[in-house]
């Protein structure tokens, strides 16, 4: 049985300039940002499984208050400590998805930012994202990475992991996004990256404006949406502000 954790770094708008900005619903007005501004969730998740501590995309990679990454620091308050996860599952790069592949310690030394675990990477996205850059992709956030041992390489549009996690190449957000299934033999939990990024928009037939192929991606929702309700998936949505984790 898999054991599911909303890893939440804030609540943020972000704008035409693709810059994340911390937003307090207490204190702060939605229509005080720049016109077009997104309001969102940003949400790392954490899945324990029998057989591994797996943590799907990584955030902007933020300290908190006390300097401490938050990555870390929501781990530990669930009784986890970075060392101890053993798969990083990338959806794709963008930088509020792949901020915190690595992290810079206080001698400033870049460090992997889960020591022992393996991170897996779509190809085509990574050189994707080298090739493509700012302001939607920081390779100095992604290089440094790839210059480790740690990387294991998803080749090919679909294939599984372990024999229990399936991935599928998807391609409506960005051209090389994918998404993961991981299946114990009890739960079925379904992360769809940027393409199932929030309850509402799986109830709702729309073309997104900041989707590489909104026609696609809409059709991806609607597809995810019916076999997910049928296979009685457990959706995780990574910029939801209200509902991270939902049956359909």
């Amino acid at each position: 049985m898999a054991e599911i954790y909303p890893m939440s770094e804030g609540v943020f708008t972000v704008g035409h300039d693709k810059e994340f900005v911390p937003f307090d619903e207490a204190a702060h007005e939605l229509t005080d940002r720049p016109t077009g501004s997104l309001l969102v969730e940003v949400q790392p998740f954490l899945v324990i499984t029998a057989r591994d501590v797996i943590v799907l995309d990584t955030g902007l990679g933020f300290n908190n208050k006390e300097g401490v990454l938050q990555i870390h620091d929501n781990l530990r308050k669930h009784g986890y400590e970075p060392s101890m996860v053993t798969k990083v599952l990338l959806s794709h790069l963008h930088k509020d998805h792949a901020g915190c592949l690595v992290f810079k310690d206080s001698q400033g030394m870049i460090n992997a930012t889960f020591p022992n675990a393996d991170y897996y990477l779509y190809r085509p996205e990574a050189d994707f994202a080298l090739k493509t850059g700012m302001p939607s992709y920081h390779p100095e956030d992604i290089e440094p990475l790839l210059a480790t041992t740690q990387v294991r390489w998803i080749d090919g549009e679909e294939g599984t992991i372990d024999g229990y996690i399936r991935y599928m190449h998807s391609g409506g957000h960005c051209p090389q996004h994918i998404v993961y299934l991981i299946d114990d033999g009890v739960d079925k939990v379904f992360f769809g990256g940027d393409e199932a990024p929030q309850l509402k928009q799986m109830k709702m037939k729309y073309v997104a404006k900041y989707d590489y192929d909104g026609k696609k991606a809409m059709q991806l929702r609607e597809s995810y949406a019916t076999q997910g309700k049928a296979d009685g998936w457990q959706f995780l949505f990574y910029h939801d502000v209200k509902m991270p984790v939902s049956k359909l």
